[in-house]
């Protein structure tokens, strides 16, 4: 068995990571999943949610929002519609736009608003989250 896993992270726009590594942990639309070395074949679907992967000791985060896991015993593809490394995240501008969901959701009075508001304000919020992290373990 490999002792390291190959990690692609497409998105429309570009190649983000393509890089060997010990462990990826992935938000699944059915809760998350974790994939080692070796792992068997899968297909899964991504919902909004933390993406993190360790090289030796240290893990990487970036916040996803929907796609898919391609898994395979020497590497996992992922294609996401949307994502973002924490060290790119605008900690400032993720809260101004959480503030914006938050008056967007409550202003709604279709439920095709609320959703969409509901959908805003989850992304802003998971990109506080993952920003937040990183520059913690920054300072730390």
């Amino acid at each position: 068995m490999a002792d390291q896993i190959h990690l692609d992270i497409v998105t429309p726009e570009r190649l983000m990571i393509s890089e060997a590594v010990d462990e990826v942990i992935a938000p699944g639309s059915e809760g998350e999943f974790g994939v080692l070395p070796g792992h068997c074949r899968f297909l899964a679907t991504l919902r909004i949610g933390e993406l993190r992967y360790r090289q030796g000791e240290q893990w990487r985060r970036l916040s996803v929002s929907w796609g898919y896991a391609q898994v395979e015993p020497e590497r996992i593809t992922v294609l996401a519609e949307i994502a973002e490394r924490a060290e790119e995240i605008d900690i400032a501008r993720a809260e101004a736009a959480a503030k914006r969901a938050e008056q967007e959701l409550a202003a709604a009075k279709k439920r095709e608003e609320m959703e969409a508001a509901r959908i805003q304000l989850e992304k802003a919020l998971l990109r506080l989250k993952v920003g937040r992290k990183h520059q913690g373990l920054k300072s730390g």
